[in-house]
């Protein structure tokens, strides 16, 4: 697979000129993001990942076999950065969601082992409110047991209403189902 940075940005003038299909990934700071976004695509140090909430502070896009171009988005929560700069995310984000008409479908990701947070409920909401094709992904499942999983998927469910793929960077699981998805754009 061919996938390379192409730049990062933080207004809508800096995004890439390009009319390749758009996929973003967005969740709350420490769920996974870039591990999910690295295991996807086989390469170990594309996106960023740290152990510490908060690294992407821009939004990133990558060429994927110049077919889509991934979007990395700042997580929203908590996260170990100055107040000012977490502020501008929301309003970086929202624009970036509303406004792209080349995004086809946003990757929702959330932490399989917690309940989702308040935060999760309004991006749902948010993405709803605009019509943002969305897929709910529920990552770092190789750490729960098998009835930990299950009885967490049913909850992201309802909550969600919709279906989750469940996901590990470590094992690969949930991979080929979620590009099942994502070849259909």
């Amino acid at each position: 697979m061919n996938v390379q940075f192409i730049k990062s940005a933080t207004r809508k003038h800096e995004y890439p000129k390009t009319t390749l299909p758009k996929i973003a990934f967005a969740g709350r700071s420490n769920v996974g993001k870039s591990s999910l976004i690295n295991n996807l695509v086989g390469k170990k140090r594309l996106a960023r990942i740290s152990a510490t909430p908060g690294r992407t502070q821009v939004i990133n896009f990558f060429n994927v076999d110049s077919r889509w171009i991934f979007v990395d988005l700042p997580g929203y929560g908590f996260a170990k950065v100055p107040a000012r700069i977490r502020a501008r995310w929301g309003p970086m984000i929202e624009e970036f969601l509303r406004e792209d008409e080349s995004l086809k479908l946003t990757v929702m990701i959330v932490d399989a082992r917690h309940e989702p947070t308040q935060r999760d409920l309004v991006m749902k909401e948010w993405l709803e409110q605009y019509r943002v094709p969305h897929q709910v992904v529920a990552t770092k499942v190789d750490k729960l047991s098998s009835n930990q999983l299950q009885t967490s998927l049913d909850r992201i469910e309802n909550i969600f209403n919709r279906g989750v793929i469940p996901y590990s960077a470590t094992t690969g699981m949930g991979k080929k189902e979620l590009w099942r998805i994502l070849k259909r754009i």
